[in-house]
């Protein structure tokens, strides 16, 4: 008989809490696919009742033999209450094999957890691996991405197809493919880690409170020879920016901006984040100018208010004040 491999899955929540709830509905029927594990649901200080309302959902539908509520009592972020949950299982009594991280605005179809369990088993040279994200209506989202980098600044920053096709390779988010197929990263909505990729790399670096975490993750475990792939055949329906709000066009957070400039100083150095931010103002600029001049970029700006001046203040008050040296 081939030996059992248990994964646990760990849901970080912050005033969501019906969106966790529901996310442990679609969970019910997948539980047997852990096999003995636990969902572990970290909430990081969300007050409102929310550790409360999750409790009283996991006694009331019966659900208290695989899934509790982590009550800590500080938000530490998304990598803090994932470095909860990934102790927790490390130091369980029962050898756990892979963790999966379920983010609280996303409800995994039919088969989606089996899947991913099935494909990191029949592939063990394969460190992490992510499902394919469905929206609300239906439409698939893109969640098999390439490094940021420099250059992928100035291709985000353009967005200019022709600019775009002559560097796909740095396009962060290319075009939607069918097949499982290797990438650099996968969105941590959902995304499955194999143990030893933590034992070899450690946990994830809670100097990032929220954003670019998971992808200095993937770097890190990139370094270390893991692969990542993209598992299409894994669908989990995902609200994207529901727990977090970043879909809105209002004025971003300004630990989107620390989380950015640490990520790039982190893998690229201080000289590769001027770059960066550089390479970004001129494709943007180019953007402003073709759209002005009415050649093109004349869809619906999305950038969140005061987007670029937001940005390069920050990262040039970070120089001036010396603080990225201490990143």
């Amino acid at each position: 008989m081939s030996k059992k491999l248990v994964t646990w899955i760990i849901t970080i929540n912050y005033r969501t809490a019906d969106l966790a709830i529901q996310s442990l509905h679609a969970l019910a029927p997948q539980k047997d696919a852990l096999e003995g594990g636990q969902v572990v649901i970290v909430d990081n200080a969300s007050g409102e009742g929310s550790v409360e309302k999750i409790s009283s959902a996991i006694q009331s539908y019966g659900w208290s033999s695989w899934a509790r509520v982590v009550p800590m009592n500080r938000n530490g972020g998304f990598a803090f209450g994932n470095n909860v949950g990934f102790s927790q299982a490390l130091s369980s009594q029962n050898h756990v094999d892979y963790l999966l991280l379920l983010n609280p605005d996303s409800a995994a179809r039919p088969g989606a957890i089996e899947k991913l369990i099935n494909f990191m088993n029949e592939h063990p040279d394969v460190g992490i691996a992510g499902s394919r994200l469905e929206n609300v209506d239906g439409g698939i989202e893109c969640s098999a991405h390439a490094f940021h980098s420099p250059v992928s600044e100035l291709v985000e920053g353009a967005r200019l197809n022709l600019l775009t096709r002559c560097l796909s390779a740095y396009e962060v988010t290319p075009p939607l493919r069918n097949e499982a197929h290797r990438c650099d990263w996968v969105s941590g909505s959902s995304m499955i880690i194999r143990r030893r990729v933590i034992e070899d790399i450690g946990l994830m670096d809670e100097g990032f409170f929220l954003y670019f975490e998971e992808v200095d993750f993937f770097q890190r475990a990139a370094k270390a020879g893991w692969q990542t792939w993209y598992v299409p055949e894994s669908v989990v329906m995902h609200i994207e920016g529901a727990s977090t709000g970043i879909k809105s066009t209002r004025r971003r957070p300004t630990y989107w901006y620390n989380s950015r400039r640490r990520y790039f100083v982190k893998h690229y150095g201080i000289t590769g984040l001027i770059t960066a931010d550089l390479l970004l103002s001129i494709g943007r600029s180019s953007f402003w100018l073709r759209r002005l001049l009415r050649l093109g970029a004349q869809g619906k700006q999305q950038d969140p208010k005061w987007f670029m001046c937001d940005l390069l203040w920050s990262d040039l008050r970070a120089i001036l004040t010396g603080k990225i040296w201490r990143i």
